[in-house]
């Protein structure tokens, strides 16, 4: 069964930096796609970045293109997301998700990001 564990979270000022990791196991397949999702209170959930096992192939929110940056390391079944120039707006749970046909069909549980203006 496919697992995700997310973590990195934190407390962090507004312009600052953190690097949430996910670390992915179980996969039967080849072809997946790796997510991450984010919520902050009220609001409904974003999908924020996410990249192809395949080949690497990535995509961003408008909200958070040229700040955010999504990879992975297949030798340790990670993928992480950089996250600079921080902002206020960015507080939210960050979750990360697993797509396989079309689905995003596996979550793990959220880690907290928190920035400070």
């Amino acid at each position: 069964e496919v697992q995700l564990q997310a973590s990195g979270g934190g407390l962090v000022q507004a312009g600052g930096s953190l690097r949430l990791s996910c670390a992915a196991s179980g996969f039967t397949v080849d072809d997946y796609f790796i997510g991450w999702f984010r919520q902050a209170p009220g609001k409904g959930r974003e999908g924020v970045s996410c990249i192809s096992s395949s080949d690497g192939t990535t995509y961003y929110a408008d909200s958070v293109k040229g700040r955010f940056t999504i990879s992975n390391n297949n030798a340790k079944n990670t993928v992480y997301l950089q996250m600079n120039s921080l902002k206020a707006d960015d507080t939210a749970v960050y979750s990360c998700a697993a797509r396989i046909s079309n689905i995003w069909a596996y979550w793990g549980h959220g880690t907290q990001v928190t920035v400070s203006s």
